[in-house]
C-alpha cells in the first residue's frame, strides 16, 4: 500500500487474504517506520493514509459474482472512437492569465426514456449491465444518499442510476466523460487536459486549494501552519497524480474538472469510510458542490452534471429522459418544448442541510444563506411544492450530439432485438429460430 503497488493488492485479496487482518506490536516494531504504521492498522488504514483511492476501491468491494457488463461505447467501437477525437477536438486552452482549458460543447448522457418500451425481463437484464448495482444499493438503501426524495424521484422524474464504470484510479475521468458524452476517458485525453490545466495555471488553482485546505483544517479544530516548503510538496503530489494513467484522484482534481467541462459537478458520496463490520474508519470529504469559480460566470453553463462516490470509487449518476416540465416545473416557470429532459438535482443532503461548496475563497465563504445566494448564481435552482432545493439540469435528445444518439441507439437496438423467453419450449424454439 506504502509504495502504491496495486497488483500486490489485487493478488492478496484473490488469494483469500484477510483485509481486517491488523497490524501487531512485534510488526511495528519491524517495520520500523512509525510515521507510517501503528498498531492495529489494517490495509484500508493505510490505503486512507496514504490516500490510495483506488486500492481502496478493490480492498473496500466485496467479491461478488457480477452480471456480465455491456454499455453502449462497448456494443459501437468506431462509434466510440469517433466521439473520442471529437471531444479531443473540442478540447482548447483559453488565452491570457488563466491558461486553462475547456471543452466547447455541451453534452449530457441520458438513459433514454425508450428503455420502458422494452418488456420487464429485458429492461432487468439492460439495467444489469449498464448499471453498478452495488453502487446503486449503497447510495440508496445503505445510506440516503440519492433519490431520497420521493417527489423528485417519481413526481418529477429526477431518478438517478449509476452507470457501471472500471474500478481503478481513472474512474473519476471515466464518471465524468459517462455523464457527458456516455463513454470513457481510455485513451486519458480528459487526464491529459487536466494535468496540462494544472500545470499551466498552477498559481490560480494552488491558491485556493491551500486556502481552502488551511480553512477546512481549522473548521475542525486543527490548528497547525505548515512551512511553505511542506505545501509545495503537497501541491507537487496533486499535480503528479493528474499526469499519471491509472492514479486515483482528489477534491482538488475535481474542481479542475468543473473548468475544463464550464459547468458544475455536484457529487453525491458516502460521508465516511467504512469496514464490512460497519467500522467507521475515516471521512471521506467528497460530497459536495464543485463550481467553476475561477471563469467568468457568463463563460459558463448553469446545467451541471453529477456523480456518486463510494469506497474510493466515482460513477456517474444519470438521469432518464423525461417528456420536459413545460407546465410542471416544481415551481418554476422553465418555458421548455417537450424535447428537453429536466432533472432535478437536490442541493441539500436528506436531512436538508445545504451541501457544502468546495474551494471557496475568504471572501465567498459565509454562512448558509450566503452560500445559497452563490449556488443560485452559478446555477439555475428552484424549490420544489415539497421545499427541496434544486439545481435542474437540462439535456436535449434533439439537441444532444448526433454521435452520442447514433452510439446509444446502437446499444438500445441489441435489446429490442432480445425475445423474452416465458417457458423453456418458448426459449427451444427462439433458439431454432436464430439457428
Amino acid at each position: 500500500v506504502v509504495e502504491g503497488d496495486l497488483a500486490a493488492i489485487e493478488a492478496y485479496k484473490s488469494s483469500g487474504g484477510d483485509i481486517a487482518r491488523q497490524l501487531t506490536a512485534d510488526e511495528v516494531r519491524l517495520l520500523n517506520r512509525p510515521s507510517a504504521f501503528d498498531v492495529g492498522y489494517t490495509l484500508v488504514h493505510l490505503a486512507i493514509r496514504f490516500q490510495r483511492q483506488d486500492m481502496l476501491a478493490i480492498l473496500l468491494t466485496e467479491v461478488s459474482q457480477q452480471a456480465a457488463k455491456c454499455i453502449p461505447a462497448m456494443v459501437c467501437p468506431e462509434l466510440t472512437e469517433q466521439i473520442r477525437r471529437e471531444i479531443a477536438a473540442s478540447l482548447h486552452q483559453r488565452k491570457g492569465d488563466f491558461a486553462c482549458y475547456f471543452l466547447t460543447d455541451l453534452v449530457t448522457f441520458t438513459l433514454p426514456a425508450d428503455i420502458e418500451d422494452l418488456p420487464p425481463t429485458v429492461q432487468e437484464k439492460l439495467f444489469d449491465e449498464v448499471l453498478d448495482r452495488d453502487v446503486q444499493k449503497e447510495l440508496e438503501e445503505e445510506s440516503p444518499i440519492i433519490n431520497w426524495s420521493l417527489e423528485l424521484a417519481t413526481r418529477l422524474d429526477s431518478r438517478l442510476y449509476a452507470l457501471w464504470n472500471r474500478t481503478a484510479g481513472d474512474c473519476l475521468l471515466d464518471s465524468v466523460l459517462q455523464a457527458t458524452w456516455g463513454i470513457y476517458d481510455k485513451d486519458s485525453v480528459l487526464r491529459k487536459a487536466l494535468h496540462d490545466s494544472l500545470h499551466d495555471c498552477s498559481h490560480w488553482f494552488y491558491t485556493r486549494w491551500k486556502d481552502w485546505e488551511s480553512w477546512y483544517s481549522q473548521s475542525f479544530g486543527l490548528h497547525f501552519s505548515l512551512r511553505e516548503e511542506q505545501w509545495q510538496e503537497d501541491w507537487a503530489f496533486i499535480l503528479s497524480l493528474a499526469s499519471q494513467p491509472g492514479a486515483s484522484l482528489e477534491q482538488t482534481h475535481i474542481f479542475v474538472l468543473a473548468h475544463i467541462l464550464r459547468r458544475p459537478i455536484i457529487v453525491y458520496g458516502v460521508k465516511y469510510y467504512k469496514s464490512f463490520r460497519g467500522e467507521t474508519l475515516g471521512y471521506t470529504r467528497f460530497q459536495g458542490v464543485y463550481l467553476p469559480l475561477l471563469w467568468e460566470q457568463s463563460f459558463c453553463w448553469k446545467s451541471p452534471i453529477a456523480l456518486g462516490y463510494t469506497r474510493g470509487h466515482f460513477s456517474a449518476l444519470v438521469a432518464m429522459e423525461n417528456d420536459g416540465y413545460g407546465s410542471r416545473g416544481a415551481g418554476a416557470n422553465l418555458n421548455t418544448d417537450d424535447d428537453v429532459t429536466i432533472t432535478f438535482l437536490p442541493l441539500v443532503d436528506s436531512e436538508r442541510k445545504l451541501l457544502h461548496v468546495h474551494f471557496l475563497s475568504a471572501q465567498e465563504l459565509g454562512n448558509e444563506e450566503q452560500q445559497e445566494k452563490l449556488l443560485r448564481e452559478w446555477l439555475d435552482c428552484c424549490v420544489t411544492e415539497g421545499g427541496v432545493l434544486v439545481a435542474m439540469q437540462k439535456s436535449s435528445r434533439r439537441r444532444n450530439h448526433p454521435l452520442v444518439t447514433q452510439m446509444v441507439e446502437k446499444w438500445l437496438d441489441r435489446y429490442r432485438q432480445i425475445r423474452p423467453c416465458t417457458s423453456l419450449s418458448d426459449g427451444e424454439e427462439d433458439e431454432d429460430e436464430e439457428d
